[in-house]
């Protein structure tokens, strides 16, 4: 790879930022000041510094974050905040992309990444990746509902949902429930509330697959997976 692509993807600045720091003689290979942006570099063999700093290349990033309400699952938008706008610039240098969709005014465990092919696979139907929620709802949730969860209900479209593991966690006028589905129809959870007559209140993801939601996490905030998180979350799918 060439440095002045190494660099610059390392969030150092665009080409023409990087010549300036080799230039200025900020740049060391294996100890040795280099001026040539051009030069190759191989950065798992060699070691490669800028103002002494280790330069520790990174095709991918893999984000979890807590997400809160107001703010929308997507790269950009024209009217509201999006996830990626909660992100540091220098994650941001690396064009991550949110892994699925939580509705605006949902919470919860969001994965961040561009890595294309694990976003693919954790969103492909063929993987029945399954997807944990906490809810409140408006209304009492029955065994009956419980029941026809399990058997899959019909939207208001017409699609019958696959199978989904309900868990009455508090029933009364405002229950307490949690939810597993393996699908991710826009709205899902809400309409499949609406569909035996009960109205989603509050909506928190809680895990999806292996990752869990890290609840030390205060709404907004967002850290990088761990080496065993993201071993588990690959090997599980």
């Amino acid at each position: 790879m060439r440095l002045d692509k190494l660099l610059s993807n390392m969030g150092f600045g665009s080409r023409k930022e990087v010549k300036q720091l080799l230039k200025q003689k900020a740049v060391t290979i294996d100890g040795e000041v280099v001026k040539d942006a051009s030069i190759h570099v191989n950065p798992d063999v060699q070691h490669v510094s800028v103002y002494g700093e280790h330069v520790q290349y990174t095709e991918f990033i893999y984000l979890m974050m807590n997400k809160p309400p107001g703010v929308i699952s997507a790269t950009e938008d024209n009217y509201d905040k999006t996830v990626i706008d909660l992100l540091d610039p220098l994650a941001q240098h690396f064009k991550p992309f949110p892994v699925g969709r939580l509705d605006k005014d949902t919470e919860g465990l969001l994965l961040i990444t561009n890595d294309g092919q694990l976003a693919h696979n954790l969103l492909s139907p063929k993987k029945h990746v399954p997807k944990t929620y906490y809810a409140t709802i408006d209304g009492v949730v029955t065994e009956e509902d419980v029941q026809a969860f399990k058997q899959g209900v019909e939207l208001d479209d017409g699609y019958v949902t696959k199978p989904g593991h309900l868990v009455i966690l508090n029933s009364g006028n405002q229950s307490e429930i949690e939810l597993t589905i393996q699908e991710g129809k826009f709205h899902q959870v809400k309409r499949m509330f609406e569909s035996v007559g009960k109205k989603v209140t509050y909506l928190k993801r809680r895990s999806m697959g292996n990752l869990h939601l890290d609840e030390t996490l205060e709404l907004g905030d967002y850290r990088e997976l761990t080496e065993e998180e993201l071993q588990s979350l690959m090997n599980n799918l």
